[in-house]
């Protein structure tokens, strides 16, 4: 029987490496041994310590890394993994990449016989958990339809949404819209507070209308009005995923608000000290208007 070699186990990966053990035979590797030895614990997966050491009956690779440059690394680096691999196998990367290097990778695969697919993620470390995550899947139909049972054992929305780097490309548009929402809203109550509007009592109108988002519903009340700012999804992260799309929006030639919100949130940055979570936008809006909009902070 073949096995899955899924790479990169951090807050996502974890979760997700569990489910998939329980599904398919799977060994895990993380350059953090523990990380690997923490999932094997509590899973079917076997831990590898060394990349050397995959075995020859691997036959798909999972990849949940941080960025193009590690995906770039592990498949042509030292490790060499698309060389290593069979004729036949198959390779998902399913971390935020960089679209342009998605689609090399896919055609350095394809000319050696291997399928590539790009399947990033979104929902967070909860439904990492329950395996209810939205995956947007890039690839050949072919490619795809055999990386479907590996997808379904994390994600419960599915979109095969174009060729090799579309899958990236949405998940880049997307955590720019995220963020983009995330940022209008806090601009809009910190402005109601200015105003006289309590944050919540603005919060609860944009709710109960067309101003309403994912970052109304659910941000503002279980982690920014508390003052909380406990997503468990980094500021870093979510400014590495709009800087794909920024230059994504670069190549159309007009827009300006992708363009307005990432260099808002990138300067931004510099007061929020080590690994802010991305709801600490609101952070950003507070320390630039002496107006903060948290239960936490003082007014």
């Amino acid at each position: 029987m073949s096995a899955t070699l899924f790479l990169g186990l951090g807050r996502m990966g974890a979760p997700m490496a569990r489910l998939h053990a329980a599904a398919f035979a799977t060994r895990v590797f993380d350059v953090f041994p523990a990380a690997a030895e923490a999932v094997a614990a509590d899973s079917a997966a076997e831990a590898l310590s060394d990349l050397a050491d995959i075995g020859d009956d691997v036959a798909s690779v999972i990849l949940m890394l941080p960025t193009s440059h590690h995906v770039e690394e592990v498949l042509r680096g030292n490790a060499g993994l698309l060389a290593r691999l069979p004729r036949g196998a198959l390779v998902i990367d399913m971390g935020s990449s960089e679209p342009a290097s998605t689609r090399t990778l896919a055609a350095e695969a394809a000319a050696l016989g291997i399928d590539y697919v790009d399947a990033p993620v979104s929902g967070g470390i909860a439904k990492a958990e329950t395996g209810s995550l939205t995956v947007m899947v890039g690839g050949t139909a072919d490619a795809v339809a055999r990386a479907m049972p590996h997808v379904r054992t994390v994600g419960s929305s599915i979109v095969h949404v174009g060729p090799a780097g579309a899958g990236h490309a949405a998940k880049a548009l997307n955590n720019l819209v995220s963020a983009t929402n995330i940022a209008a809203a806090t601009e809009a109550v910190t402005v109601a507070k200015h105003f006289g509007i309590e944050p919540a009592a603005m919060v609860e109108v944009l709710n109960a209308s067309t101003g309403m988002s994912q970052a109304t519903r659910v941000k503002f009340p279980d982690h920014i009005l508390p003052g909380t700012y406990a997503s468990r999804f980094a500021y870093d992260l979510m400014l590495k995923d709009m800087g794909i799309a920024r230059r994504m929006a670069d190549e159309v030639g007009y827009a300006p608000v992708t363009g307005a919100a990432f260099d808002a949130l990138s300067s931004g940055r510099v007061g929020l000290g080590d690994d802010p979570d991305h709801t600490e936008i609101a952070r950003v809006y507070a320390q630039a208007t002496g107006i903060s909009i948290d239960e936490g902070t003082a007014a």
